[in-house]
């Protein structure tokens, strides 16, 4: 069987399989291309050779993600030395290709648009976690960005409504009730922990 047919048939798998999955790169996959990388319904990574596969988000992380987007736009807007990711941001760091639910980077890092991966570590990567993904998966991420040179990390936390605010010096919880503390290299953000949960709160 080729590798396009691979990708077009699907099989079913038992619930309590763990994410992410490997998959099988496609013949001429270079994961520095984005055009070679199959096309799938999901999310893929690629981190130390091996191509990693997680299914679409559901209903309550991806109003979550828009929830923190709306939020991290409103400040973008009025600090526009930052660009604003999202949609699996991209990223090329350390020899591996991740992607972010949304991600902060300098203006003045990211320079002009080539289309493609970005190459440079955004200053704030974002990581919303979604139905059966245990908080310590979104912590190993969260390890591998700080070691990529990404200063802050905020793990969205939908079911207690919780995001957990991650440097390589500190490690805090925050509930529902408090904002998030500032970084002093993004200046003014400090939203309020509500706000990321809007939607799912309002059902």
């Amino acid at each position: 069987m080729g590798s396009v047919e691979r990708y077009a048939e699907t099989i079913s798998l038992p619930r309590a399989v763990r994410f992410p999955v490997e998959l099988i790169p496609p013949d001429g996959f270079d994961e520095e291309r984005l055009e070679t990388w199959p096309k799938v319904a999901g999310h893929l990574e690629c981190v130390n050779g091996r191509l990693l596969y997680m299914p679409p988000s559901g209903d309550v992380q991806q109003d979550t993600v828009s929830d923190v987007v709306i939020v991290l736009g409103a400040w973008v807007r009025t600090h526009p030395e930052f660009v604003l990711g999202t949609n699996e941001a991209g990223m090329r760091l350390r020899g591996a290709t991740r992607a972010a639910d949304a991600a902060v980077w300098r203006r003045s890092d990211v320079g002009a648009y080539r289309g493609g991966l970005r190459r440079v570590p955004p200053v704030l990567a974002i990581e919303v976690a979604g139905d059966d993904e245990p908080e310590a998966m979104l912590r190993e991420k969260a390890r591998w960005y700080l070691d990529a040179g990404i200063q802050l990390v905020w793990l969205v936390l939908p079911e207690p409504r919780q995001v957990v605010v991650v440097t390589a010096d500190t490690d805090r919880r925050c509930g529902i009730d408090d904002t998030l503390p500032p970084h002093p290299a993004l200046p003014d953000l400090h939203p309020a922990v509500a706000d990321f949960f809007t939607q799912i709160s309002a059902s």
